[in-house]
């Protein structure tokens, strides 16, 4: 018996957890407006050098009696840039060049003399009416910048894995929910009203902190209330918020247009998640594994009146309670930590390859989400179309594995992302159909291998550090989407170039995961000595190489916890 015992005495999937995971899912629907807000927030608009005269275009036109669009009157200051077909957005003429507007002269533009944008920019405000690129002119020479403010927020969010986690297990999953909420709302509202490029990037880091702390969260004190035959339909279902999160932040950013008033609006919900999650009830498992029990015992009586059983309400006491819980209060006395991951043979070879697979998904995944104006298509109607084909990327990713198995999808997802990916690179830039279907393929394909990631980690580590080896590698791929948004730098370099290196990883991921064995259909093993020899379907303590530790069954607390699609 364990504490799955007791939730289905409560009532199983009752109406508390209908309205609990509602309710915790319900964050959802903006944590994908956090993690892709830069693309919106810091998007590029049609930029030029201001042209070397006090006079406006309109006026110079009317002064030297010309009769040309302004557009055509811009070469007059503006040299093309080496593709010829627009202007050149970091140079200007030093002198104007009025003989550009002479249909009969023939002349050389890279010849005439050229400065940079010492008088600033002037940028369009079709597509964005004000961006942090266009008020602190994060162009040409402090391009970087423009990515750095990602690369920052994902710092954030490395940060908060680790600060948060740990916070969790001191002092509960509800208490740093709370706060993370909080922290959010204020940080995040704040940033909207942030005065200088430095401040705007620490709030973003912080928000990044908060951010974690949400998830971490929020995942963990939703699953703990839930039955584990449910898990797996709740987990795959919840998931989709994030999914149809990335369709409102394409129809907010459309609807505002300016990144202070979009930075405000995806940020203000937080103050009314942080408003009902005090309903929330603590994890009980945590209160009872820290000494707690009377608080737990509360929690249960309160989800059984909640369900409508109010008949277990007497029977369930104290005594009760910790007979349900004995392994669990067993297993609290043994500890793990991330040298084991690295111990014996077989578990630090899972080890490296998972740590290859998480970094290169989350790497190629965000190295796609956060450059949709290279595509020649409206940005929102891009967010749009990589927020849609994350459903049917999921509901593949269900059928592979559980027809084709878990490396073999695994392996699939990787390697035809990263074919994808190379594929788009000899397409024309004028084939713009062409280049977006590839481009949503290879979102697609990378979205379903986190997918399968996430199923494939929670099968492949023992209980005991089931839950220190998923942080572990989640880890990486925090880190993969740091190092995503630096890479589109060097387009600078050569254009092809990011593209190149998302793919490349893709592949050699794709080659780690071959060697990972394959878990379709096998237990689950519980301890470092109960690991199971994959291939044979067998019990083979030697199969892992050198015992460890003493293995202390988590049966009872982890039965699947942090693994299958409940870690979604």
């Amino acid at each position: 018996m364990g504490f799955t015992d007791l939730l289905d005495q409560v009532g199983g999937f009752g109406r508390y957890q209908w309205i609990h995971v509602i309710l915790i899912s319900l964050p959802g629907l903006m944590t994908a407006s956090q993690n892709l807000l830069n693309n919106f927030v810091s998007g590029i608009p049609v930029h030029h050098c201001k042209p070397a005269t006090n006079q406006t275009l309109h006026d110079l036109g009317r002064i030297y009696q010309v009769t040309v669009d302004e557009q055509q009157l811009l070469k007059v200051f503006i040299p093309p840039d080496p593709s010829g077909n627009r202007l050149d957005r970091c140079r200007r003429y030093v002198e104007p060049q009025w003989q550009m507007l002479s249909l009969n002269m023939s002349l050389n533009a890279s010849e005439l003399q050229t400065e940079g944008c010492v008088d600033g920019w002037i940028f369009d405000q079709s597509e964005f009416s004000a961006t942090t690129v266009s008020e602190w002119d994060l162009v040409c020479s402090l391009r970087p910048l423009k990515q750095m403010i990602q690369t920052i927020y994902m710092g954030g969010v490395l940060t908060g894995a680790i600060v948060f986690g740990g916070l969790s297990d001191r002092f509960g999953r509800k208490s740093v929910l709370i706060w993370s909420y909080l922290q959010l709302a204020v940080l995040g509202c704040s940033s909207a009203l942030s005065p200088s490029y430095t401040a705007y990037c620490i709030f973003r880091f912080l928000s990044g902190m908060a951010l974690s702390g949400i998830i971490l969260n929020g995942v963990s004190l939703k699953v703990e209330w839930i039955p584990t035959k449910t898990r797996t339909v709740v987990g795959t279902l919840t998931s989709f918020f994030f999914t149809f999160g990335q369709m409102i932040l394409a129809g907010l950013a459309y609807w505002l247009r300016d990144w202070r008033k979009l930075q405000l609006v995806v940020c203000a919900p937080q103050f009314l998640f942080f408003t009902y999650s005090w309903w929330y009830a603590e994890s009980a498992r945590w209160l009872v594994l820290n000494r707690r029990s009377e608080e737990a015992l509360k929690g249960l009586h309160r989800v059984a009146r909640i369900n409508r059983r109010p008949e277990v309400i007497n029977k369930l006491t104290l005594e009760v309670l910790h007979s349900h819980m004995s392994k669990e209060i067993e297993s609290s006395h043994s500890s793990f930590t991330a040298f084991d991951l690295l111990k014996t043979r077989r578990i630090r070879r899972i080890s490296i390859c998972l740590t290859a697979v998480w970094f290169s998904t989350s790497f190629a995944y965000y190295g796609l989400a956060m450059d949709l104006q290279k595509f020649g298509v409206s940005i929102y109607l891009m967010q749009i179309i990589f927020g849609a084909v994350d459903i049917p990327a999921k509901f593949l990713a269900l059928g592979m594995l559980s027809y084709l198995g878990r490396r073999v999808s695994q392996v699939s997802c990787l390697f035809l992302s990263a074919i994808i990916i190379f594929a788009n690179i000899f397409v024309p830039t004028d084939m713009q159909n062409l280049r977006t279907t590839l481009a949503c393929l290879g979102k697609a394909f990378t979205s379903a291998s986190f997918t399968t990631v996430y199923l494939y980690t929670g099968e492949l580590y023992p209980t005991v550090i089931r839950q220190t080896g998923m942080g572990f590698v989640s880890t990486m791929a925090r880190i993969g989407s740091m190092a995503a948004p630096a890479v589109l730098i060097l387009d600078e370099v050569f254009p092809a170039l990011p593209s190149m290196v998302y793919g490349g990883a893709a592949v050699l991921a794709s080659g780690f995961a071959c060697f990972l064995p394959e878990t379709l259909n096998k237990p689950l093993p519980d301890t470092i000595k109960d690991g199971v020899a994959l291939k044979e379907g067998v019990v083979s303590p030697d199969d892992w190489g050198v015992v460890t530790k003493e293995g202390v069954a988590l049966k009872g607390l982890n039965e699947k916890e942090g693994s299958g699609l409940s870690a979604l």
